[in-house]
């Protein structure tokens, strides 16, 4: 049964169910009856249902605006108005999110002096600008070292040079990665200059032409796979008034054989340039140009974030958010074979996580002092839209939003001792996340990867850039026992090496015990804030704090 129409509104009549909002005396803690009962029956169960029908071939692999995103709204609409959850927008669980989706055709060369490059194998380069046709033609191109603007650390790549009109070419990462013993920057530990958004934010600011990023596996965390994979096909953003002419007019990425090339034909070597980048602020023009055509096809669509609410009964007014986003890569016709990107770990995981915790909310017999809102949203795959749109546009005012609980491609590699906390350090919803966690004599540990800016790379960094204190943590890398040892190194090996592959699909020998564990952890760490009257701040070393 559809729940919505065209519009997005629901057609709920007198299906809504009343949650029975009265205020409600009794002390509610973590050792009550009232949570412990609901906090053994988040199961994997029901995680594990979940994950199969929306990691489906059925769902298409969850592409925004295509017929994946419809059954999932379906689903996601039918399963919370069963829970008895308040359409969180009004009447209706949607939020409607303008896309403009971009399909540059395949048929093009980038050519840079003498050389031409193939689209996928040796470039991909696309337009965020809203025209069918971008032409670069005879660009100057200028080397910017790491493309950083960076005040606080006395790092500026952009002084001393104008770049206005010209191509910038640019390292992935930023300079504390490959010298920690520098001091520079946060060491591994990515900052947001080191991320790709940054460096074509810069690029705009700075007034190039276009931004093209050297893909290296280590820096970027990723091989040249998940960049082609991603980068190609219909490209979507969030609409603009001025059809994101501020932008930059070509942005893409350079394998880094295909970079080598370039700097050797520019009578200079890469691997030079680079130790000079990092060793200070540094750019260097290369008197070559650039020259390419991006023909594409626009669609403007109209997408859709889900928000649903669990009342509370005394401070209805302040949130607690959870959230996980819904889609995933859709699907690739031009692919021999499975043409299927199903999402299973990325991010179905975290969905059906999201809506194990709104069961579970739903069943307390005592419902919080504050509100538990649970939000999925569309296009994170795409530069994390649906969760920019909302935090830009919320239902829920900032103000009144006490935190945010992110879960994305959670652990299917059994329980573990540790929790790896994103971007740790950054606010005090650690400190209930560490009371949680001694429940399930677990320890807080850094994430294991730092360097790969995982923290910018999910929905909660959209409510951190608006200063609500977000949370991202799921299991560590330290299994419970011997036998789960063994399973995590047989199936960390697929699960890597299928991440934005069509090869990530449901398996039903996965271990679901760990998001388990950690939806109870999320669970009891949500519980605690909705029925307290305090207000999670940042750590004062921070990059974020609240606005308002």
């Amino acid at each position: 049964m559809k729940l919505y129409n065209k519009t997005g509104l629901l057609l709920l009549g007198s299906l809504l169910l009343n949650l029975g909002c009265s205020k409600q005396a009794e002390t509610v803690t973590p050792e009550s009856d009232n949570f412990l009962s609901v906090y053994e029956q988040i199961n994997s169960a029901d995680i594990k249902r979940h994950m199969q029908i929306l990691a489906s071939d059925e769902f298409e692999g969850r592409s925004p605006t295509s017929k994946g995103e419809q059954l999932t709204l379906d689903y996601l609409s039918t399963e919370l108005l069963a829970l008895g959850l308040q359409p969180g927008n009004g009447d209706s669980f949607l939020q409607a999110v303008d896309l403009v989706e971009i399909t540059a055709a395949p048929d093009m060369t980038l050519h840079i002096g003498e050389n031409q490059f193939t689209y996928k194998q040796d470039m991909v380069v696309s337009t965020k600008r809203e025209k069918t046709s971008v032409e670069l033609k005879d660009s100057e191109l200028v080397f910017v070292g790491f493309g950083v603007n960076a005040p606080e650390y006395g790092w500026n790549d952009y002084e001393g040079i104008d770049v206005k009109g010209k191509t910038v070419v640019i390292l992935v990462n930023d300079p504390g990665f490959e010298m920690p013993q520098s001091g520079k920057f946060q060491g591994t530990t990515m900052t947001y200059y080191g991320r790709w958004t940054y460096k074509y934010e810069e690029a705009s600011r700075q007034g190039a032409a276009a931004a093209i990023i050297v893909h290296e596996t280590v820096p970027a965390s990723y091989g040249w796979s998940v960049v082609a994979n991603s980068w190609s096909g219909p490209q979507y953003s969030l609409v603009s008034k001025d059809g994101n002419a501020s932008r930059v007019a070509v942005e893409g990425w350079l394998t880094t054989e295909a970079a080598q090339k370039v700097f050797a034909d520019a009578g200079l070597n890469f691997a030079e340039q680079k130790q000079l980048a990092l060793a200070g602020p540094h750019h260097q023009t290369l008197a070559l140009k650039a020259s390419v055509t991006i023909n594409s096809s626009l669609k403007k669509s109209t997408s859709y974030n889900v928000l649903a609410t669990l009342p509370g009964v005394t401070h209805p007014q302040e949130h607690i958010i959870y959230s996980a986003h819904w889609d995933h890569l859709g699907k690739d016709s031009s692919k021999d074979g499975d043409q299927i990107y199903n999402g299973a770990h990325d991010n179905a995981t975290g969905v059906a996580a999201n809506l194990a915790l709104a069961k579970a909310y739903s069943a307390l017999s005592v419902k919080p002092q504050r509100s538990v809102s649970f939000l999925f949203v569309t296009a994170e795959e795409q530069g994390l839209l649906g969760s920019k749109y909302y935090a830009e546009h919320p239902i829920i005012p900032l103000k009144d939003t006490v935190a945010n609980i992110n879960m994305d491609a959670l652990s299917v590699l059994g329980r573990t001792k540790d929790v790896a906390v994103v971007g740790m350090g950054k606010s005090e919803l650690e400190n209930y996340l560490a009371k949680a966690a001694m429940r399930q004599n677990r320890i807080l540990v850094q994430e294991s990867r730092p360097e790969a800016g995982i923290y910018f790379r999910s929905d909660h960094f959209s409510f951190a850039q608006q200063g609500v204190p977000a949370l991202y943590a799921k299991g560590g890398d330290e299994p419970i026992d011997e036998a789960t040892a063994k399973y995590r190194k047989r199936t960390n090996v697929i699960v890597t090496g299928c991440y934005h592959q069509v090869c990530d699909q449901f398996r039903d020998n996965w271990d679901l015990s760990g998001i388990v564990e950690d939806g109870q952890l999320l669970f009891e760490v949500g519980y605690m804030l909705a029925n307290s009257e305090d207000w999670p701040k940042w750590s004062p070393t921070s990059e974020f704090q609240r606005k308002q």
